[in-house]
């Protein structure tokens, strides 16, 4: 792909100074820069590197004045990270959707019906009676069971598996070995001490503009939907178990695990390695510290928790702090002891 530095800068909305009919071809940081690259100057710390690159192009803020001479052209935006992130995202975009067609082999099953522009990698497997909307673009090795719909301009990356009968919404990006739809984990005990199989009948919804990390794994319900709702962004190794909800833009890290019919609100911003317990409501906007356990309902919106068991962040740092002062609090508490018995 190639543009150049004029189209990107109306792309961008900027000014440019320099030479506007340079080719770029690539998207790097303004210390690698070479010819054919684009880059960015947002923290000034970096600042002496825009002398010395040998980017084509460099973005700054509209505000920025050069103290050396540029061999760059420069364009000039209202915030250079801001415009940076939104022509990485065109260029992912760009190369996201460039592939178009069917590989062989590949399986498609009896009734399944797909919109323009699709792209079926090598290997893939999609069932009977799916619904594809155009500019779907599903990897090899990718497995998409039977009554699945998946909506327009969604990325199924390789080796992700999508059961039966979930849904999947416009602008999902779901990341390679994730599994969407598979069994929760529902057993009932019995008399003699041994577990009987509860049937998982229902199935995972992911609304639009759902991220979905890397071999993160979403349960189907037991009845009914587990829901993801509209923008939502999973990080990798992410377990969600049945029945759960999730609200909208709620962002969650790495490794955290979610249990049976818990309800997180919008908004919400989950650390790594958090644990919930099951059937929890947590309010909107909540934020959970890194190895949190939450076991309780979270009911004020905007509420900060950490610790194991969570409680107010506030709370939970006064408490670490003391914590880390138990040894010279006994020591002080020795001390006091000695001189009362003298």
């Amino acid at each position: 792909m190639e543009f150049t530095v004029k189209q990107i800068a109306t792309l961008l909305g900027g000014e440019v100074a320099g030479n506007d009919s340079l080719a770029i071809t690539k998207l790097a940081k303004i210390e690698e820069g070479q010819p054919g690259d684009i880059s960015f100057l947002s923290n000034l710390k970096y600042e002496p590197h825009l002398y010395t690159t040998q980017a084509s192009a460099v973005i700054v803020d509209r505000s920025f004045q050069p103290k050396k001479p540029v061999s760059s052209a420069l364009i000039f935006v209202e915030n250079s990270y801001s415009a940076f992130t939104r022509l990485l995202e065109e260029y992912h975009k760009q190369l996201s959707y460039a592939r178009v067609g069917v590989e062989q082999p590949s399986f498609v099953g009896e009734g399944s019906q797909f919109g323009e522009q699709i792209y079926r990698g090598a290997f893939s497997y999609v069932g009977r009676n799916c619904k594809v909307g155009r500019n779907v673009k599903i990897y090899g090795h990718a497995y998409i069971g039977n009554n699945v719909s998946i909506g327009d301009n969604t990325i199924v990356h390789a080796g992700v598996r999508i059961l039966d009968n979930c849904i999947i919404g416009q602008h999902c990006v779901i990341h390679p070995n994730a599994v969407i739809g598979s069994e929760g984990f529902g057993f009932a005990p019995q008399p003699d001490g041994t577990y009987k199989t509860i049937p998982q009948l229902g199935n995972v919804i992911l609304e639009d503009y759902v991220n979905v990390g890397a071999s993160t794994t979403i349960d189907c319900a037991t009845m009914g939907s587990t829901i993801i709702r509209q923008g939502v962004k999973l990080d990798n190794l992410i377990q969600i178990a049945h029945n759960v909800e999730i609200g909208r833009n709620t962002v969650i890290a790495a490794q955290t695990g979610i249990s049976g019919s818990t309800k997180i609100g919008e908004n919400c911003v989950i650390a790594g390695q958090v644990g919930f317990s099951g059937h929890l409501s947590i309010a909107n906007g909540t934020k959970v510290g890194a190895q949190s356990g939450v076991g309780k309902n979270v009911t004020e919106e905007g509420t900060a928790i950490n610790s194991s068991p969570a409680f107010g962040l506030k709370e939970s740092m006064r408490s670490l702090a003391i914590f880390r002062r138990l040894p010279d609090l006994e020591r002080r508490v020795f001390d006091l002891e000695k001189k009362t018995e003298k």
